[in-house]
């Protein structure tokens, strides 16, 4: 069999002597317990903050230029509700994508105690992360600003300062379908509202002078369609890598598949939860995915 440069690294990786667990310190038992997950990466926060005020320009705009100066008073409160519930619930979704552990491992988990402890049987390996030294689960991959390795990392999103790992998809998947959602909604509103202008005088369909009215407009028409069209290529992805069970690290590395086959019913389960309910809409509802256990390695 052709040794491929994944399994020479693999092999390394085999060696006692390479883990040197020696050199592993663990953190203090206190360290996981009680604190919230954030984080502090410069480039990430800015993005989130950019993130939520791009939503509540969009809202502003709906409401106050659009919404609120309409005669029509049933369009302006269905159109509102739908749109500011949306927006409720794309960022209570970005919120939970942001301040959970993805799946981050133990951070130096790699002592000669742990390793001992997991009673290896011949035939079995462990794979050290030499950047943070732990023990790697099949499937984890090290992200270098969250300095962890993280389980089924798919990718490192800057817009919710986190990685998308294991625990969180579900958010990430629903704030990008909340996202298109509103984008798609205040397009459509747009086009109806410039419409009405047309139709009627410019200084009765909005409580703005014209200029100011049309350049608002034009901002939020800009800005829903360049995130309308990028939101739906990320849902698409992710739900394609949901489906497929193999994560963005994954198809990019084009890594062997170790793993067991299951069905797109199942895969869509594990991540959002069981079994299927409204609760897989809700960025409130934490899914019962039944995770097995990470420190199972077979060669």
């Amino acid at each position: 069999m052709m040794i491929t440069p994944l399994h020479r690294f693999r092999d390394i990786e085999r060696t006692p002597e390479y883990l040197q667990p020696e050199k592993c310190v663990p953190p203090p038992s206190h360290a996981s317990l009680g604190t919230m997950w954030f984080i502090r990466d410069g480039c990430g926060i800015a993005c989130a903050v950019v993130t939520w005020m791009l939503v509540f320009y969009a809202d502003f705009v709906v409401l106050l230029v659009m919404l609120v100066p309409s005669r029509d008073y049933v369009y302006s409160v269905i159109n509102g509700t739908l749109f500011n519930t949306l927006a409720f619930l794309a960022l209570a979704s970005h919120f939970r994508a942001m301040l959970t552990d993805p799946g981050a491992v133990p951070k130096g988990n790699a002592t000669k105690e742990f390793i001992e402890s997991l009673q290896l049987k011949p035939g079995q390996v462990v794979y050290k992360c030499p950047k943070c030294c732990s023990i790697k689960p099949d499937r984890a991959h090290h992200c270098s600003v969250c300095k962890r390795c993280i389980r089924k990392m798919d990718h490192h999103c800057p817009w919710v300062n986190n990685c998308v790992g294991e625990n969180n998809q579900k958010y990430f998947v629903l704030f990008t379908m909340y996202i298109a959602l509103i984008s798609l909604h205040a397009l459509i509103m747009v086009g109806f509202h410039f419409l009405y202008c047309f139709e009627e005088d410019w200084t009765k369909c909005s409580s703005f002078s014209p200029p100011t009215t049309v350049i608002l407009l034009i901002l939020l028409c800009f800005e829903a369609l360049l995130f309308l069209i990028f939101t739906s290529v990320m849902f698409g992805t992710q739900v394609h890598s949901i489906c497929t069970d193999e994560t963005g690290i994954e198809q990019l590395k084009k890594e062997e598949r170790r793993w067991a086959k299951k069905t797109k019913w199942m895969n869509m389960k594990a991540v959002f939860g069981h079994p299927f309910s409204i609760a897989w809409l809700s960025p409130f509802a934490t899914p019962d995915q039944g995770k097995a256990d990470p420190y199972q390695y077979v060669v």
